[in-house]
């Protein structure tokens, strides 16, 4: 029994390594295709307070963008991208870029106007990327953030990793029925009406759904003590169907990272892992829903509440690793130390 657990550790470190060497070979060439004034703008030291500087919403920030990089630079940050993000992630990633189109129709801004742009999105560097180096990057813009911590070539995390869209359902036009974010929709719904009344009463918290995810952009993303119901207060048929509710978040990433994920979820005792629910509770434009997996290692929230509960934000936020964690930090300081 002990052999093949062995067995897909050592599966999971060689596809952890694989994936970190891969990326590692991509930020560089990226690197290599920036001229100066580009590296200025996009290349920082690892322990940079921008490092730190992470949001989801329109707003100023560092970093080159898909609109001021030539056809090599954009093939290479999307390949850089790819490397990291689970091949359904990468594709919702690119689905709520272009869904800055269809916020620019609905609001009947100008051609000239850049509010919606899904060329504004930014690739930032953080440290020299190498197999003997700590570094990191971040791809970040209107609805997407995702800030990767490598040590080495091992990919050590890839939270805060935020994922928005507006609308949650596109109602007219070409795109008329995309929901970018259904799985994230249909599972936390089928999971809250999967309890009996009385783990429904238990799991609510609130009769109404909160403005936002209550992790917002903060860097520590501690909420305090969990509430709802926990896992173990769960029948099978219901902890199955949250552990699909956690894999689909974790699971935005490569396999070998949302594998190590889960451990570390796991390691951490599952009765441990609480859900909670604020808000309506059938999936109906209008009526805003809240849901929040929190437990020791791990907060997942989701959330759609704003423009007529049409517009769903969603985050997962690693305790332990969140923007590669301190220790991880620590690591790269007394590394420079030394030098």
């Amino acid at each position: 029994m002990k052999k093949p657990i062995i067995l897909l550790i050592l599966l999971i470190l060689i596809q952890t390594i694989a994936l970190g060497q891969d990326a590692v070979s991509l930020a560089n060439r990226f690197i290599s295709l920036l001229n100066d004034a580009q590296k200025t703008e996009s290349v920082f030291a690892f322990d940079t307070q921008e490092r730190y500087n992470f949001h989801f919403v329109p707003k100023e920030r560092r970093g080159i963008t898909f609109n001021e990089m030539n056809r090599a630079q954009q093939e290479t940050a999307y390949d850089l991208l790819k490397s990291c993000l689970g091949g359904d992630t990468f594709q919702k990633t690119k689905d709520i870029m272009q869904l800055e189109n269809v916020l620019k129709e609905l609001e009947k801004r100008k051609p000239e106007d850049k509010w919606r742009d899904p060329g504004n999105y930014h690739f930032t560097i953080f440290g020299t990327p190498s197999s003997k180096t700590i570094w990191g990057w971040r791809f970040e813009g209107h609805h997407i953030s995702f800030n990767f911590s490598f040590n080495k070539k091992t990919l050590v995390a890839g939270t805060p990793g935020f994922l928005g869209s507006n609308p949650a359902i596109v109602l007219n036009g070409p795109m008329a029925g995309k929901q970018v974010l259904k799985q994230e929709s249909d599972v936390g719904f089928a999971l809250l009406n999967a309890l009996s009344n009385a783990q429904i009463k238990k799991a609510i918290i609130d009769t109404a759904a909160f403005p936002d995810i209550l992790t917002l952009n903060k860097r520590n993303a501690m909420l305090g003590k969990p509430v709802g119901i926990s896992y173990s207060e769960l029948s099978k048929e219901q902890q199955s169907l949250m552990l699909q509710l956690m894999s689909i978040y974790v699971h935005r990433y490569k396999p070998a990272l949302a594998e190590k994920m889960m451990s570390d979820i796991r390691k951490a005792g599952l009765d441990n892992v609480w859900f909670s629910w604020a808000g309506h509770t059938k999936p109906v434009i209008g009526k805003g829903a809240y849901y929040r997996i929190q437990g020791p290692t791990i907060i997942i929230e989701y959330d759609n509440t704003q423009n007529n509960a049409n517009h769903v934000h969603s985050v997962v936020r690693d305790l332990m690793h969140d923007f590669g964690g301190d220790l991880l930090l620590e690591h790269y300081k007394k590394g420079h130390s030394n030098k």
